[in-house]
């Protein structure tokens, strides 16, 4: 009988030790899937950093990262036989007011432009147009401008559109000419730069003078404004970028 007892207690005992051997066995496992859980989710993290670190050094330079080095780059690596006159890079921050970078289509016509506000430079209109960004009141831009001195600055690539010709800003190449006065006409130093200019852009995107336009041909606004009041100037303008290719093309 007491041999009986004993052996029931022992059994019972080896029951209990047997139980908590169980549940410890089930604790350490559980912490064994918690740490290769955790260790893979971090194994995990660290792959999809490094990917988007490695991927987005591996980019090439976009359109919206064109530079004034890799633009006067583009604007000489062609076959145009019209020389290019000097241009002043100095390209507008990446904004959606100026300078929205978005690439344009095939270029079909250069547009002329006067800008309404007699005496003042291109660098103070150029610096006008970046100021956008953070006046945000206005959609204004050009691709150039040719100032009172005969200087050109460039705003904006000529494969990106500019805010300057209303329905033809996808396929056309803008530029904005200084005045001295109210008249709208160019002094000498304009004229000769923008027909030096416009003449280089033909021959860039293979255009005739007849491609040659004013932004008064696109919407009917009196811009430029000498050029639309003197339709008999406005077409020795075109002679003249005529006459200044063709002494390149002989």
């Amino acid at each position: 009988m007491r041999n009986s007892q004993r052996n029931k207690r022992r059994m019972s005992q080896r029951r209990s030790r047997g139980g908590r051997e169980t549940q410890n066995q089930q604790r350490v496992e559980m912490v064994k899937r918690t740490i290769v859980t955790g260790v893979g989710i971090f194994i995990i993290v660290l792959a999809v950093v490094g990917y988007r670190l490695i991927f987005h050094k591996a980019q090439p330079v976009s359109v919206t990262e064109t530079t004034a080095e890799t633009q006067a780059a583009a604007e000489t690596e062609d076959s145009n036989p019209i020389p290019q006159p000097d241009i002043d890079v100095q390209l507008l921050d990446i904004n959606p007011y100026s300078r929205p970078g978005i690439p344009t289509d095939k270029i079909t016509a250069i547009v002329v432009h006067y800008l309404a506000n007699p005496m003042t430079t291109a660098q103070e209109n150029r610096d006008y147009f970046d100021s956008l960004k953070d006046l945000q009141n206005d959609y204004l831009s050009s691709n150039f401008i040719v100032g009172l001195d005969g200087e050109i600055i460039q705003c904006v690539p000529t494969s990106e559109m500019a805010y300057a010709s209303n329905d033809r800003n996808q396929d056309t190449v803008s530029i904005e000419c200084c005045h001295p006065d109210e008249s709208g006409k160019y002094n000498d130093a304009t004229y000769e730069s923008l027909v030096k200019l416009v003449a280089f852009l033909c021959g860039k995107f293979e255009l005739g003078t007849d491609q040659i336009i004013r932004h008064y041909d696109v919407t009917g606004k009196i811009c430029p404004k000498y050029f639309v009041e003197n339709e008999d100037k406005w077409e020795a303008f075109k002679t003249d970028v005529g006459n200044y290719m063709e002494e390149y093309m002989k």
